[in-house]
């Protein structure tokens, strides 16, 4: 079998590595000579729009899959016609609007913060009125790792703000002061059945994931399946789907899903029966998906911009380094290191060694 793979970053390349041991063939299409997936898969360099290199990627592949959401609608259509492509054009349109994705949720019951849609200064302000301050003002399309975004606390804070963030079209949602915040990942094979990891919490840092680590057996572990599950119902997807909540209390709020393998879920590769990587992998291919079973107690940290020394990181105890072969640059993701442990009082100790090594540049 062999899967073609919009995207060749870091998410291509860890489908692509998880495809290998299954003797499952990966060919990438990227517009960088430097994508990193090149070195596990076969590489196609174009623009993701360019007719004939769509064309190279789905001959004698049997299906495509996307490591972003933001695939060219024309390029999609064409993928689509050729192979079974997941997850669907549904889904994509879905993540990458972020008012169509909370009116998704509100729909099926799943609780979001109030919401107004902004598509000028006038309606900004409408929309302050019925959400309150502090709010969140966030551009509908293309905002990661904290871009497209601004938090409004003050009055002061309202006027230019519409201009400042592009002037383009834009949800206004209410801040929630939330306790932490945590992602549900999720797989859904093409029979519709699905599985779960368990809820990960994740810290940021300036908008960019810096740890994320599995809770086992957390009482809000149902609540967030249930709401996963019928995202993915309604979308008919197939594939795994990060699904990002707020929790406060008690509360489950949603926050957004990405349709696709996830940040937040690359503890798995070391710490799960059957990594999200391996599992978006069967599901695509229609190979039956595989355990989602933690295997002991791990956590993940992102590196970012900058390597720590090798040496040092490699000795401590139950590091897993995942270099992704990127080069050096400020906020740029270039790694994550998988740290295990007997118990998680021992993984704690191992966590702080580790952050003591990384020179993240941000």
């Amino acid at each position: 079998m062999k899967l073609a793979i919009v995207g060749g970053g870091q998410l291509g390349r860890m489908m692509a590595q998880a495809a290998l041991p299954l003797g499952i063939k990966t060919v990438l299409l990227d517009p960088s000579d430097q994508a990193c997936g090149g070195d596990c898969g076969d590489l196609i360099i174009a623009d993701y729009a360019d007719e004939k290199a769509l064309d190279q990627l789905t001959d004698k592949t049997d299906a495509v899959t996307f490591e972003f959401e933001n695939v060219p609608a024309a390029a999609f259509a064409r993928l689509e016609r050729a192979l079974p492509a997941f997850p669907p054009a549904k889904a994509l349109d879905t993540a990458r609007d972020r008012w169509n994705e909370k009116s998704l949720f509100q729909s099926l019951n799943i609780t979001t913060a109030p919401l107004a849609l902004v598509d000028d200064q006038a309606s900004l302000e409408a929309g302050l009125e019925k959400v309150g301050l502090p709010a969140v003002l966030k551009t509908r399309t293309l905002g990661y790792d904290g871009k497209g975004q601004k938090v409004i606390r003050e009055n002061k804070d309202i006027a230019g703000t519409f201009t400042e963030l592009g002037s383009v079209p834009m949800l206004l949602e209410g801040f929630v002061a939330f306790d932490y915040e945590v992602s549900c990942i999720s797989v859904r094979s093409k029979q519709g059945d699905c599985k779960f990891y368990p809820l990960v919490e994740n810290e940021h840092r300036q908008g960019i994931l810096h740890k994320s680590q599995p809770l086992i057996n957390h009482p809000l572990q149902s609540k967030a399946e249930q709401a996963a599950q019928s995202v993915m119902n309604a979308l008919d997807y197939v594939g795994v789907m990060a699904f990002e909540f707020f929790v406060k209390g008690d509360e489950l709020i949603a926050n957004e899903i990405a349709p696709r393998v996830h940040n937040s879920g690359h503890w798995s590769i070391e710490g799960s029966a059957c990594s999200q990587f391996e599992n978006h992998v069967r599901a695509v291919l229609g190979l039956p998906l595989g355990s989602t079973e933690t295997l002991h107690p791990i956590a993940m940290l992102n590196v970012i911009g900058a390597r720590p020394d090798i040496s040092k990181l490699l000795s401590v105890p139950g590091v897993h380094l995942n270099d992704y072969g990127k080069s050096e640059r400020p906020g740029r993701k270039i790694a994550h290191i998988n740290i295990s442990a007997p118990s998680q009082a021992e993984l704690t100790v191992r966590v702080k060694a580790v952050e003591a090594l990384l020179v993240n540049q941000l």
